[in-house]
């Protein structure tokens, strides 16, 4: 089975012209609201953390721009070829990673230390996008379909737990299922894999290690140690409370500016805003996420062809589990995890990672009507 190709190829220019500005307006207000509470957290100056952000997100900028307006048909050709590329650099990281806060998750470049199973969130997507393009919807049901899906979701998770990062390799499964789930694949499987994890949790947790034993632990009972493992989230839970309707001022947060909110420009900026601008400025800033998640289900809707529609969907599912698991970790809903709040949390990783996630989004946009066969190729009519 194959698609048809438009004819009239567009130039740069109409590409250009059709890249989504309303995606591009609310990256850059969440942007700015980030290079503030950053500018807050260091007390009112632009080091070391805000001025380090905006050069990010000048160079992140620049990527998202390049990745949407580079023809989707090379995103799908070459998508197994960056997973596998990836798929090396998490073996690096076993063999040669950077220790950070008693995980070894960093590959050292010189210029840029980066996250390799940050970025393989998206190489995962695309990969999986890939394969369930050729796969025709009445053949879902065969292992031919899921078989191999599998295993491009068992290898780079198996190497994200062995870091350990078990938030990541979590996030990395149920964006798979996500798109597997949007490909077509039946909803009992899920059901199936849900009821044989729930049965594995108890020999699962003599496989945790002892701090993600604590995190769970201390989840459902923060004051069994509130000056140790509890601290972070009983400070969290006090700047969100002190924040009331409207908060306390830009610049006028007690507990993050007298260090009592440990984390405040990674982890915990979420509370830190909600302390200085209230629930207003919180719910605002979910708002802002809503808006843009909302566009890019829009985007995966609108695409005339399987491989963008499943590329918009992984990228727009790890774009909400990011932004939930940041906000429920710091109300205290969910065991700590140290998962970045997009285009907020400081972090290069998370911040080139998530331009180029919102880039091949709006790839997806601007390719919206360019047809190919279900291998990737060209058919004319």
């Amino acid at each position: 089975m194959s698609f048809s190709l438009n004819r009239h190829e567009l130039s740069l220019g109409q590409k250009l012209w059709q890249v989504n500005w309303g995606i591009v307006l609310l990256l850059t207000i969440l942007a700015c609201i980030g290079f503030a509470m950053l500018y807050s957290a260091a007390g009112g100056a632009l080091e070391p953390w805000a001025q380090r952000q905006m050069m990010r997100f000048g160079l992140g900028f620049i990527i998202m721009i390049v990745v949407a307006v580079i023809d989707i048909r090379f995103w799908m050709r070459w998508a197994y070829v960056l997973y596998a590329g990836t798929l090396v650099m998490l073996v690096a990281v076993e063999l040669q990673g950077r220790v950070g806060m008693g995980a070894q998750r960093w590959l050292d470049f010189g210029f840029v230390q980066l996250q390799p199973s940050e970025l393989m969130k998206i190489m995962l997507v695309l990969a999986l996008a890939k394969h369930f393009h050729g796969i025709p919807l009445e053949r879902m049901g065969r292992i031919a379909a899921w078989g191999p899906a599998g295993i491009l979701l068992a290898l780079p998770v198996a190497l994200v737990v062995k870091q350990p990062d078990l938030g990541t390799s979590l996030m990395l499964i149920m964006g798979s299922a996500a798109v597997a789930f949007v490909a077509g694949m039946r909803w009992w499987k899920f059901a199936l894999a849900i009821a044989g994890a729930a049965a594995a949790a108890p020999v699962a947790w003599n496989f945790l290690r002892d701090y993600q034993k604590e995190r769970i632990l201390t989840f459902l009972d923060p004051s069994r140690d509130p000056l140790g493992a509890g601290y972070h989230i009983t400070q969290s839970k006090i700047a969100l409370g002190s924040g009331g309707i409207m908060g306390k001022g830009f610049l006028l947060g007690t507990q993050s500016h007298l260090n009592f909110l440990p984390e405040k420009q990674t982890d915990f900026i979420y509370t830190m805003l909600a302390e200085e601008f209230g629930m207003v400025g919180a719910i605002t800033l979910l708002g802002l996420y809503a808006l843009l998640i909302l566009y890019g289900f829009a985007i995966a809707f609108r695409s005339s062809t399987q491989f963008g529609r499943l590329v918009a969907v992984g990228i727009v599912t790890h774009l909400f589990l990011s932004v939930f698991i940041n906000c429920a970790m710091v109300m205290g809903l969910i065991p700590a995890k140290g998962v970045p709040l997009p285009m907020i949390s400081y972090g290069g990783s998370s911040m080139l990672v998530t331009m180029l996630g919102l880039g091949l989004l709006m790839m997806v946009w601007v390719h919206r009507d360019t047809q190919f066969s279900r291998s990737g190729g060209q058919d004319f009519e």
